[in-house]
């Protein structure tokens, strides 16, 4: 029963990724995004079949799981595109340095300026790496691991779904800098909504996804204590 449970919603979510990919290619809509209209159809199901969530957790955890294979697979496309990083390995990484670096600072000054406390602050300034860096730096400067899921997957999602209509509004149509910018800021989301746009953009994505979790991990012991007080 428990394996035919977990096939059910394997099943659910794989087909939801599918139509939902399918949909957003055919009309290429920012609200027609693969990653939540998908978590939407899934979340939908569960609430009209009544099924608590409690039951969805073990085939989630399998999907999780997967994420894995998933991130090593990208290094494939950065290894056929080996000359852009080579060609711009400089630009690349003074990009990701810039893109880390504000995206700490502007949401503490923010936070800051909110009135929020120390442990809110702390939670939300890792928002913009994946989740795996951005639970251990919560954890280690007295942030709420809980929160910063919530932060960090809000965050990827809403740049997701308005990244590429922002960047295309300003003219930005070179599928290095789009991959940088998505990957940086959205992660895993901004990685497979780059990849969409093809291989160059989508390597870049992943590279500046590690890129960022490293860099953030290299100034937090610096600029943490001072952004949060």
């Amino acid at each position: 029963m428990q394996i035919l449970s977990l096939l059910f919603f394997m099943t659910i979510t794989i087909g939801a990724y599918i139509f939902s990919r399918r949909l957003h290619t055919r009309y290429n809509h920012p609200l027609l995004n693969a990653v939540l209209l998908s978590m939407s159809i899934v979340i939908a199901t569960l609430l009209i079949c009544n099924v608590p969530y409690e039951r969805y957790v073990p085939a989630g955890k399998i999907m999780s799981f997967l994420l894995g294979p998933a991130t090593v697979a990208l290094a494939v496309p950065l290894y056929r595109k080996r000359e852009i990083l080579r060609c711009y390995f400089v630009a690349i990484l003074a990009g990701a340095t810039c893109g880390a670096f504000v995206s700490m600072v502007t949401v503490a000054v923010v936070a800051r300026g909110g009135g929020l406390s120390r442990e809110l602050i702390v939670s939300l300034i890792p928002k913009s790496v994946t989740i795996p860096f951005a639970i251990e730096l919560s954890q280690l400067y007295g942030g709420s691991p809980a929160l910063t899921i919530v932060f960090t997957v809000a965050t990827a999602t809403f740049i997701a779904v308005i990244g590429p209509a922002f960047l295309t509004r300003f003219g930005i149509s070179d599928p290095v800098v789009r991959g940088l910018a998505l990957g940086s800021i959205a992660h895993g989301q901004g990685t497979a909504v780059a990849l969409l746009e093809g291989d160059e953009a989508g390597s870049m994505a992943g590279l500046a996804m590690v890129l960022a979790g490293v860099i953030t991990t290299l100034l937090a012991p610096f600029l943490v204590p001072l952004l949060a007080g």
